[in-house]
């Protein structure tokens, strides 16, 4: 996607340890014509697959999940990152985040994802795959079906896009970053 690739060389900034910041214009302040493109692109990958339910991780993939169930007029599920006390019946697993070096538990209401339901999941990033390995797990405790995984942003370096192909699972990337060593953005053409 040209647009995105275009924007994260001239906005993205790397800093030392593999870290993307894109908080300008993704996942802090958020760029809507940017999102709107990005969710009109995972619409024309995913066109043909019969998603009924868009499901990302609290919270940074909330946006682009936001736009894509908007633009495909279906509801999205976010996993919350802290137990409602409110919520019953709920779906739990554990994430390790790469970001903050620690794991939580992440939960779903069994209300909203079901054996019903085929799933798409967006997110922004793809690093080690630790937040999809926990919405499969989500969703085989759901019952449900994965239709296939949407990023936003891809680092191939950190191979848990590899992780989750050699699963079986469609992923469809945007933009994938080859490498960020000696903070130089690489990004795959």
């Amino acid at each position: 996607m040209k647009v995105l690739k275009e924007r994260i060389l001239r906005d993205g900034r790397c800093l030392p340890g593999g870290i993307l910041k894109v908080d300008s214009f993704i996942n802090h302040q958020m760029d809507p014509v940017l999102m709107k493109s990005i969710a009109v692109e995972f619409v024309r990958r995913f066109a043909g697959e019969h998603v009924n339910k868009i499901v990302t991780v609290e919270a940074s993939g909330i946006a682009p999940a936001i736009m894509v169930g908007y633009l495909l007029e279906l509801p999205v599920v976010f996993a919350k990152k802290k137990k409602p006390s409110t919520m019953d019946n709920m779906l739990v697993t554990s994430v390790f985040s790469f970001t903050k070096n620690h794991s939580y538990d992440v939960c779903v209401s069994r209300d909203f994802l079901g054996p019903d339901d085929r799933v798409l999941f967006i997110d922004d990033f793809l690093a080690n795959g630790n937040a999809a390995r926990g919405i499969l797990d989500l969703v085989a405790q759901a019952g449900a079906e994965l239709v296939g995984m949407g990023f936003v942003i891809e680092k191939a370096f950190q191979h848990g896009g590899n992780m989750l192909r050699d699963m079986g699972i469609r992923v469809e990337s945007l933009a994938v970053i080859e490498s960020l060593d000696d903070c130089k953005i690489v990004i795959r053409e």
